[in-house]
């Protein structure tokens, strides 16, 4: 039965040649109305192009500054928020995740807002030195990895 399928009749149709003679249907402007730039010959616009009037992306201002190819974003976590929701002992980034303290991807930097009482040992990407210094205050201690 499979093999007797076909499409409904008048469902499909061939697709219409343009451009060869009047009578056919299709011929004289093929379809492209009369004079203009679209009805040219390589009629294609590059992106952007707004009819010889200075494009948008052009007018806009630059901007100054610079923007570093090898910048680093860190995820940054404040001490208080490590002695608020964590017991004391050792962790690492990974450990931080499972804690809900980290949410991205990124590499952890520790920032020394609020204070620490609890002894934390950490082995972070990167800390402040407000934060190493409270961390170590309390007995703790950080490591850094790359």
């Amino acid at each position: 039965m499979l093999h007797m399928l076909r499409p409904a009749h008048g469902s499909t149709h061939k697709r219409k040649r343009v451009a060869r003679g009047s009578s056919a249907g299709g011929g004289t402007t093929a379809g492209r109305g009369t004079k203009g730039q679209q009805a040219r010959a390589g009629k294609g616009r590059k992106f952007g192009f707004e009819g010889g009037q200075v494009p948008l992306i052009i007018r806009q201002p630059k901007l100054p500054g610079f923007k570093r190819p090898m910048h680093r974003t860190f995820e940054v976590i404040n001490i208080e928020a490590l002695e608020a929701k964590l017991p004391a002992g050792a962790y690492d980034a990974a450990s931080l995740r499972q804690h809900g303290l980290r949410t991205t991807r990124q590499p952890v930097k520790i920032l020394g807002q609020g204070s620490v009482t609890k002894k934390f040992d950490l082995t972070v990407h990167a800390v402040s030195k407000s934060a190493r210094l409270a961390l170590t205050k309390a007995g703790g201690s950080v490591m850094i990895v790359q």
